[in-house]
C-alpha cells in the first residue's frame, strides 16, 4: 500500500498589528494557532516594537536611546567569551539580563530546545565610534548614523564567527535595534510567546510568522523569521525565484547574507534602501515592487521619470516570484512606529489589511481575514474599546498605480494612528455617531419608530423576513445601539419559540449581515451583534441523539461520534464548529462529508474560528444546502460540486 504524504500549505501564516495603546503578547496566540496549517513546527518567530520601559527594567530614555541587543546562545558556555569579544571592548552596558523561560520546553511540544537569550541595552563608546568613522570614511556622517552602522557591522562579525562558520553554530544576534526585540525558534510562533513567557509583554507593534524559511538549510533557529535590518523586523510569505541575483546585488554593496534564506536578503535589501540610501518609503517600495505595464503608463509624468531611474538602478535587487512582506519598524528619526505591508506585483500570496477606529485605533495585516478577526475578538473580550470586527478590510494589488500595492500604518509619539498607501493617500473609515442611549423618550409620542412598537411579537409574526428587514433598515437610521440590541433580544426570544420562528429569525439576521443599509452606527458594531444572536439561537437547538419534535439537531466536537442518519422529523443538521481543530483528520470538513454520506441534505454550520476546507471537494448534487456563519478559514467549498 502506498502511503501519501501530507501536502504542506502553499504559504506562510503571518500577522502584524499596530495599536494606539500597548497590547499584550497573549493576543497573538489565537490568530497564530488558527494559522497552524501554514506552519509545520520547523520555524516560528515574533517581533515587538514600542515596548514598555518598566517591564524591561530600564528608564524610558534608555529604552529609546540605547540599542536593545538580544543574543541567542545555542551554547550558553560561550557567553562570557562572546561578551568579551564583541560587547565589552566597544560598548557600555546600561542593563543586561537573561530572558526567563519555561523550565520544560517539551511541555509545549517542542522538539528542539530554544536558545538561551540574553538582552543587553548598549551604546557604543565615543572613542570607538571616532576610530570606526575614520576607518570607513564616515566622518561627515551624523554620529547616530555612524553608531547604527557600527552596531550593524558588529552583529555581522558576531554572526559570522559564531553562527555562519563551518565548524559549529553557537550563537547569533536576534535583534539589535532601538525599542524593539525579536525572538524565534524551531517551532510554532505561539510557542515562542509561551516559552519566553511573553503573554504579558506590552508593545505597540507586533508581528508573527509561522513556517520554516525558504532557501538554504531551513531547520535552524537562525533561519526562522523575522529577520532584521537595524530598526526593522521583516516577515515574508513566499519564495523568491531570484534569491541568488539579490544576494549578488547585495554583495556588490558589501552586504553579505549569512543565514542563506530569501527572507534574510529581503530584510537586508530593505535596510539598504531605507537606512543606507535613506529613500522615502515610496521610493523604497518602488525599488522592491516596481510599477510596470499599464500601471506605469497611468502614472503622472513626474513619477514616471523618478520610477524609471529607480527601476534602472534596482531592478536586479527586486524580488521575483510569489511574496509579500510585513515590516515592523521603529522609525526613530521621525519618532514614529510603523507597520508596513507590501504585496508582490503578481498577487501570488494573500494579504489582507484591516483598520478599526474609535476610542483606540488598531491596524492589522495578515494572511487571512479570519486571523484578523480572531485577534480583534480576543482584544474585545479583554477591552471593550476594541470591537470584534474591523471597520474596513481590503486587499492590495502590487505595483498598482492607484495605491501602489502597499500600505503604511504610522503611530506617532502622541498616540495618533494613521494609515496611508504608497503614495501617501490617507485610508479612512466610515464615521459613527457616539453610542448614545435610547432616545425613544425624546421623540414625539405618536412617532411609529419608537422601539416598543417595532419589536413586539405581533410585528414579528405578521411580517416575513424580507419585510422585517425593510422595516429594520428604515428604523436603524435613527436607532441607537441600545435600541438595536433591544430589537435583537426580542428577535432572539421570538426565534426560540419554534422551528418556524427560528427559521424566520435566522433569515432576518442573515439579511442584516449580508445586506448594506444606511445607519448612524458602524457595521463593526452591528454585524457582531447579529452574529452572536444567530449563535445563541442555534445554541438552543436540541443536541443530536435527543428526543424532540424540532426538525433541527445540533452536533459539536463533543458529540461528533453520535452522528446518525436523518429522520423525517429531524432534517436540518446544525454544526457547531467552535471546538473542532483548524485542520487534520478530525476537522469539521470530514464531519460534513460523513453527514452527507449518511443522507443529511440541509446544514447550518456556525461558530467557526479559522477552520478551513469546509465543504472543499464535496460532491453533492441532490439538493444539498449549507449555510455558514463565522470566521471560516481558507478554501471554503473549494472544488465543491453541487451544494448551495
Amino acid at each position: 500500500m502506498r502511503v501519501l504524504e501530507r501536502v504542506e500549505e502553499g504559504g506562510c501564516g503571518v500577522i502584524g498589528v499596530i495599536s494606539s495603546i500597548p497590547i499584550r503578547g497573549r493576543f497573538l496566540l489565537r490568530p497564530l494557532v488558527q494559522m497552524h496549517n501554514r506552519g509545520n513546527g520547523k520555524g516560528g518567530g515574533i517581533a515587538a516594537v514600542g515596548l514598555s520601559a518598566k517591564q524591561l527594567g530600564v528608564s524610558q530614555r534608555v529604552l529609546e536611546d540605547y540599542y536593545l541587543l538580544q543574543i541567542a546562545y545555542l551554547d550558553p558556555s560561550i557567553r562570557r567569551k562572546l561578551e568579551s569579544e564583541f560587547i565589552e571592548p566597544y560598548m557600555r552596558i546600561e542593563h543586561f539580563e537573561k530572558l526567563p523561560t519555561l523550565e520544560d520546553y517539551k511541555s509545549l511540544g517542542l522538539e528542539v530546545k530554544p536558545p538561551e537569550v540574553w538582552r543587553y541595552f548598549v551604546r557604543v563608546d565615543e572613542d570607538v565610534l571616532k576610530k570606526f568613522a575614520k576607518e570607513r570614511d564616515m566622518e561627515t556622517v551624523s554620529q547616530r548614523d555612524v553608531e547604527d552602522e557600527f552596531i550593524y557591522r558588529n552583529s555581522f562579525a558576531l554572526n559570522k564567527k559564531y553562527y555562519a562558520s563551518a565548524d559549529s553554530k553557537k550563537a547569533f544576534v536576534l535583534s539589535h535595534g532601538r525599542n524593539m526585540l525579536v525572538l524565534k525558534i524551531v517551532g510554532y510562533a505561539e510557542q515562542v510567546i509561551k516559552y519566553y513567557m511573553l503573554e504579558d509583554l506590552e508593545a505597540h507593534v507586533w508581528i508573527g510568522h509561522q513556517r520554516y524559511p525558504t532557501k538554504g538549510k531551513v531547520w535552524h533557529p537562525g533561519g526562522s523569521h523575522p529577520f532584521i535590518g537595524l530598526n526593522d523586523a521583516l516577515v515574508h510569505n513566499g519564495d523568491f525565484a531570484n534569491y541568488f541575483s539579490i544576494a549578488e546585488y547585495l554583495k556588490q554593496r558589501e552586504i553579505y547574507p549569512l543565514f542563506l534564506t530569501d527572507t534574510e536578503v529581503a530584510a537586508l535589501y530593505w535596510d539598504l534602501l531605507t537606512r543606507i540610501y535613506k529613500y522615502p518609503l515610496e521610493y523604497a517600495i518602488e525599488a522592491i515592487a516596481p510599477t510596470t505595464e499599464r500601471d506605469f503608463t497611468m502614472l503622472p509624468e513626474e513619477k514616471k521619470k523618478i520610477y524609471r531611474a529607480i527601476q534602472a538602478t534596482h531592478i536586479h535587487g527586486s524580488p521575483d516570484g510569489p511574496w509579500f512582506f510585513i515590516i515592523a519598524r521603529n522609525n526613530a528619526e521621525e519618532s514614529v512606529f510603523q507597520l508596513i505591508g507590501i504585496t508582490d506585483t503578481s498577487m501570488l500570496r494573500p494579504q489582507v489589511f484591516a483598520l478599526q477606529e474609535g476610542d483606540v485605533k488598531i491596524g492589522i495585516i495578515a494572511s487571512e481575514r479570519q486571523a484578523i478577526d480572531a485577534m480583534l475578538e480576543e482584544l474585545s473580550r479583554y477591552d471593550g474599546r476594541f470591537r470584534p470586527m474591523a471597520d474596513h478590510y481590503w486587499y492590495a494589488r502590487g505595483g498598482s498605480y492607484t495605491d501602489g500595492g502597499a500600505f503604511i500604518y504610522t503611530l506617532d509619539e502622541h498616540g495618533n494612528l494613521t494609515c496611508t498607501d504608497k503614495f501617501g493617500k490617507r485610508i479612512t473609515v466610515e464615521a459613527s455617531t457616539p453610542l448614545i442611549e435610547s432616545n425613544c423618550e425624546e421623540r414625539a409620542s405618536g412617532d411609529a419608530s419608537c422601539l416598543e412598537e417595532q419589536v413586539s411579537e405581533e410585528v414579528f409574526s405578521k411580517l416575513d423576513a424580507m419585510e422585517l428587514f425593510r422595516l429594520f433598515s428604515e428604523k436603524v437610521r435613527v436607532w441607537s445601539l441600545k435600541e438595536v440590541v433591544s430589537f435583537i433580544e426580542s428577535l432572539e426570544e421570538y426565534g426560540k419559540k419554534g422551528d418556524y420562528e427560528k427559521v424566520k429569525a435566522i433569515d432576518l439576521l442573515t439579511l442584516l449581515i449580508d445586506r448594506r443599509y444606511p445607519s448612524k452606527l458602524k457595521r463593526s458594531y452591528l454585524i457582531p451583534s447579529f452574529e452572536r444572536a444567530i449563535y445563541r439561537i442555534l445554541d438552543e437547538v436540541p443536541p443530536i441523539g435527543t428526543e424532540s419534535k424540532s426538525m433541527f439537531r445540533r452536533i459539536d466536537w463533543s458529540s461528533r461520534k453520535n452522528l446518525v442518519k436523518p429522520t423525517w422529523i429531524n432534517s436540518v443538521l446544525v454544526i457547531d464548529a467552535y471546538d473542532f481543530p483548524p485542520e487534520g483528520d478530525d476537522g469539521v470538513c470530514y464531519l460534513l462529508d460523513e453527514a452527507c454520506r449518511l443522507g443529511w441534505r440541509r446544514f447550518i454550520a456556525y461558530n467557526f474560528r479559522g477552520q478551513r476546507n469546509f465543504g472543499a471537494g464535496l460532491i453533492a448534487r441532490d439538493g444539498v444546502r449549507i449555510d455558514v456563519y463565522g470566521r471560516v478559514g481558507d478554501c471554503l467549498a473549494a472544488f465543491a460540486d453541487g451544494p448551495d
